[in-house]
């Protein structure tokens, strides 16, 4: 098991409770600049501590260099959340939050479609595949 998962478990309770509580208030359809905002001032009025689009280390054969992640929200630097507002989750935004899983050595992601008009409709957890597990 990912020595972060158990972190990333809980913490991923704790964000589908605080997108419950924006989709609540705003309700679906909103842009998802609108989304993301009100997601991060519920993360932080719960004090979570949550990041948006960070530098990433990158090697490649010996070369080290840093590349902006456009991610949606990192939380406590184990989870990973891209927030969407799409009628579908098609595979490319699951093999998106997957990328960024990899680079970040993150067990857990969550795709949050605030376009879902129940919101747990429209959450999709992703694990980090490890070595017992298929990718």
């Amino acid at each position: 098991m990912h020595p972060k998962y158990q972190r990333a478990d809980e913490s991923s309770r704790l964000a589908i409770g605080a997108a419950i509580e924006v989709h609540r208030l705003k309700g679906p359809g909103l842009i998802d600049s609108i989304d993301e905002k009100c997601m991060m001032r519920e993360l932080a009025l719960q004090s979570i501590q949550a990041a948006q689009q960070i530098k990433v280390p990158i090697e490649y054969k010996g070369l080290v260099f840093e590349e902006p992640l456009r991610l949606d929200v990192l939380l406590e630097e184990h989870l990973i959340l891209e927030l969407k507002l799409v009628e579908n989750v098609f595979p490319i935004h699951k093999a998106q939050l997957l990328s960024y899983m990899k680079l970040l050595d993150t067990p857990i992601g969550l795709i949050i479609n605030f376009h879902s008009l129940r919101l747990v409709d429209g959450v999709h957890r992703m694990i980090l595949p490890g070595p017992n597990q298929n990718p």
